[in-house]
């Protein structure tokens, strides 16, 4: 298939359509494998047809993104740095499909105990705001959004000296926190503070059956060590966000990986960590998100298939 009537270009060009599909087959429905954003040039080929500007890929990509036979969910992630218009979320879900659903992260305003995006160190004073989160987020995602709605993900940043909070602190902050949200949404929580991981945080969690984040994030311990320390039982979903390896910093990776376009540093430990979390969750009958980064290994999409194949291969949990 060539462009299709409106100019565009669909994954049915792709030259391994029939294959991506074939393994698409294989894959228990109940996991969704994903990417963090989507404008990528370089991924003509692996998720687009042809190379378009990342401008006209973040406006309109998610159409053929969302036609990809591995690609079942999508992380916006804009909504961390500034609200996202609700014209824009009414253009997104015009080019996605019936069940889509997205990841969503809360802007950091909300999530960062100092004022986020700034050099020098000062208290945020809506750290922790629910008013505010709703407001800038949940509602307008409920209103345009809500056939396309996955999980929230709160982020927390590391503290900076000397806005320090011990974990005991910041589990007690957090479990007043998420009393306060709307219910009927699926929350998870990542942290980027190791010792924020501490059996009161693990109880909070369980209280109001809010995910953890497994991340695979450079100053985390691995996805696995983390499930040990949360287990996914008291969660309604399995949530999984593949970043950066250990010691790894984010503008070195993107640097040495752009265009993305190519597998530079795979991680085989890390993806039996995967595979093995999400058969867990399938065991629990749990659904599972998997989204990953281009700085994991080099190429989302290529992450993805490597993924794909490799949970395809162990067969029904």
């Amino acid at each position: 298939m060539g462009a299709a009537s409106d100019g565009t270009h669909r994954p049915a060009d792709l030259p391994d359509l029939a294959a991506l599909r074939a393994l698409a087959a294989r894959l228990p429905g109940d996991v969704r494998f994903g990417t963090c954003s989507w404008a990528f040039p370089g991924w003509a080929g692996l998720v687009y047809s042809r190379e378009r500007k990342a401008s006209d890929l973040a406006h309109d990509g998610l159409a053929e993104y969302s036609r990809h036979p591995l690609l079942r969910t999508v992380e916006i992630d804009r909504s961390y740095y500034a609200p996202v218009p609700e014209a824009d979320f009414d253009r997104y879900a015009s080019q996605l499909p019936p069940g889509f659903r997205c990841a969503l992260k809360a802007p950091a305003a909300v999530t960062s105990i100092q004022l986020p995006h700034k050099r020098e160190v000062r208290p945020n004073p809506d750290f922790l705001n629910a008013a505010r989160l709703e407001e800038e987020l949940i509602g307008p995602a409920h209103r345009c959004f809500a056939g396309h709605l996955g999980p929230l993900i709160l982020e927390f940043p590391a503290p900076r000296f000397p806005l320090e909070l011990p974990p005991r602190a910041f589990a007690e902050q957090l479990d007043e926190f998420l009393g306060r949200l709307p219910a009927g949404f699926d929350y998870a929580v990542e942290l980027r503070h190791p010792a924020w991981l501490s059996p009161l945080y693990r109880q909070v969690l369980a209280r109001h059956r809010v995910a953890h984040v497994y991340s695979y994030w450079s100053h985390m311990p691995r996805p696995a060590a983390q499930e040990r320390a949360v287990p996914m039982d008291g969660a309604r979903f399995l949530l999984v966000r593949l970043l950066l390896p250990p010691g790894a910093r984010y503008e070195a990776q993107k640097d040495a990986f752009e265009p993305f376009d190519r597998l530079h540093a795979p991680d085989p430990a890390m993806r039996r960590e995967v595979v093995a979390l999400c058969r867990a969750a399938l065991a629990r009958r749990l659904p599972a998100y998997v989204l990953v980064n281009n700085k994991a290994e080099g190429s989302s999409p290529l992450t993805i298939r490597g993924l794909a194949e490799a949970l395809a291969a162990t067969g029904a949990p």
